[in-house]
């Protein structure tokens, strides 16, 4: 994140990508098969470590009784050029899509209208290149179904001559229905239909649990990675990778890994980071590893919340919860030369990180630092704050300013 900014405000084979189950939706309408489906799912789930649901779960797994009413066959309307989105995540994330069709069908009389999505991690992997996926609330969601919506799995083989059967039978929670820790996709506002789909999972009526971390050792440092770190005077800065080179863009859109705090060349991508963005001609306010050219879970961030406003180094950040009311603020980013903008963030949050001796913190932080952090882990997901600009601009905010009055006893320090 740029210096700039701070002068003018201050003046995770399963697929972990959608964090969910997936059903067929292939074989034929049958009560008996539907139900079959299910309890092989449930016991699938239950013999698996890294699901969200134990044995002691399943109980409060529920769902509408099969309904062939709610399967129905649509019309496909394939989209040309479409280019890529960011679909919103429950974790306050997104992650990156691309719409592939529209499809209209007529269910219990009513018209409907979804739109089928492809996504871009996925389709690099050839066993899934020809997934899609359908998210959708219906009115049904909050009440007798989970309120972030449900999903349905397609393949491009279920399209024949321009018609694909859909059913709603197959409509399964998102694992953030059942744990926190996820980054769930949520339906975007075109797949919101104006009926009540009584098919498919229901509400999950257990408790709510938390995603255990996982245990699996940290992978070293790569050979490439341990290169650059040590390229060049390792006394001076490392370079900052721009957008508008093609093989650095996509350093800057990857996701980033855990690193270990006793990485033997931590110390000194930390240096060479603080060097970056404490450079005299390009000063920041903060800085992720990706944007010198390694995808590794490490930032630094100034904390004008703290006395002296230090840069500080953190290792592995998790946001782990965002407040429901946001602030706009004019951002810019060491990585996109010559471009600012008024970014809607979480006023505070709350995340978790660990220091450079290993030691686990967790903490809450609002204001400017917690638009600096949500920043820079931004840049640890492969988001820039350009996405971030892009998803305001399709999803609808509300100004409360004029709605409530709002008043604190001492003035606040301007940023």
């Amino acid at each position: 994140m740029t210096k700039k900014v701070q002068f003018v405000l201050k003046r995770s084979i399963s697929i972990p990508v959608f964090c969910c189950f997936m059903l067929s939706a292939k074989s034929q309408y049958n009560a008996d098969s539907v139900q079959v489906s299910r309890q092989l799912k449930l016991e699938q789930v239950a013999k698996d470590p890294g699901a969200p649901l134990g044995p002691e779960d399943i109980q409060h797994v529920h769902y509408y009784e099969p309904d062939s009413a709610f399967r129905v066959h649509a019309r496909v309307e394939q989209l040309h050029s479409e280019q890529p989105l960011r679909m919103p995540t429950s974790d306050g994330t997104s992650k990156e899509y691309v719409r592939y069709a529209k499809v209209r069908f007529t269910v219990r009389g009513k018209e409907g209208e979804l739109t089928l999505y492809r996504s871009q991690d996925l389709f690099m992997n050839p066993l899934y290149r020809d997934h899609l996926f359908l998210p959708f609330t219906d009115l049904t969601n909050g009440d007798e179904t989970y309120g972030g919506g449900r999903y349905i799995d397609l393949s491009l083989t279920d399209i024949q001559n321009g018609n694909v059967v859909i059913d709603f039978n197959d409509a399964y929670n998102p694992y953030c229905a059942y744990s926190s820790g996820y980054r769930c996709p949520l339906p975007p506002a075109e797949n919101d239909l104006a009926i009540a789909i009584l098919a498919g999972e229901k509400k999950y009526t257990g408790s709510i649990k938390e995603r255990p971390k996982p245990v699996a050792p940290l992978k070293p440092l790569s050979g490439s990675e341990q290169n650059l770190i040590r390229s060049g005077d390792t006394t001076q800065l490392l370079r900052i990778i721009q957008d508008t080179i093609p093989n650095e863009l996509r350093v800057l859109k990857t996701t980033s890994k855990d690193i270990d705090p006793k990485e033997e060349l931590l110390p000194l991508l930390a240096k060479r980071m603080y060097l970056a963005v404490t450079d005299t001609l390009h000063p920041g306010v903060g800085i992720a590893a990706p944007q010198v050219g390694i995808n590794r879970n490490v930032i630094w961030v100034q904390r004008f919340d703290k006395e002296g406003e230090p840069l500080e180094l953190y290792l592995n950040p998790k946001i782990i919860w965002r407040s429901k009311l946001l602030r706009k603020g004019l951002e810019g980013c060491l990585s996109i030369a010559d471009t600012m903008g008024q970014v809607l963030r979480n006023y505070a949050i709350r995340l978790t990180y660990q220091d450079s001796e290993g030691l686990d913190h967790e903490e809450m932080v609002e204001g400017f630092t917690a638009v600096i952090f949500q920043h820079e882990t931004d840049h640890l997901l492969g988001i820039l704050f350009t996405d971030r600009l892009a998803e305001q601009e399709a999803s609808p905010y509300y100004r409360i300013n004029d709605e409530t009055e709002l008043y604190l006893k001492q003035r606040l320090r301007r940023q």
